[in-house]
Parts: C-alpha cells; structure tokens; sequence
C-alpha cells in the first residue's frame, strides 16, 4: 500500500519540477535582472521606455527620473517604466 502512494504522488512531483524549471525559475532570473537594471540606472545613461520614448536620464529622484528626449524637451518618468539601458552600438 505506501508504494501505490508514492506511484500515485509521482506524477505530481514530477509535474511540480517541471513547471519549476521552465516557469518559476526563469521568471526568478527576470526579475533579478530587472532590478539590478533598475538600480544601476545614472544620469547620462541612454535609455528607452517602456512605451518606446528614446532619452537620456538628466536627473534622479527617488522613484521618478527626468529624462530629455529633444531639444528643450524633458520629462518625468516612474523608474519601472525603463525598458532598458542603450548600448553604444543603438
């Protein structure tokens, strides 16, 4: 009888392991990265929003960032809203 449970709770721990691998543990790595991107933000960094606004970061504070994105043309932003840092290639 305790090895017809096991045989019957099997499939459930595999499953489980299953959807760790390729569901839990790569969303973990995401948002690791998200916020070390997040926090290494300064002002100069090229960056691009989420809603697809190309500027540069003029200033920081706290959770709002003050990017130009023209000539004479700045605005405020929430922080989660960068999508990513430019490289020198973009």
């Amino acid at each position: 009888m305790n090895t017809a449970v096991l045989q019957s709770l099997l499939p459930f721990v595999l499953l489980f392991v299953v959807f760790y691998f390729l569901l839990i543990r790569p969303q973990v790595t995401q948002q690791k990265q998200r916020k070390e991107l997040l926090s290494s933000l300064k002002e100069g960094d090229k960056i691009r929003t989420i809603g697809g606004v190309y500027g540069t970061i003029e200033k920081i504070k706290d959770e709002d960032l003050i990017i130009k994105i023209a000539e004479n043309t700045k605005i405020r932003i929430a922080r989660f809203g960068i999508e990513r840092v430019m490289t020198e290639k973009e």
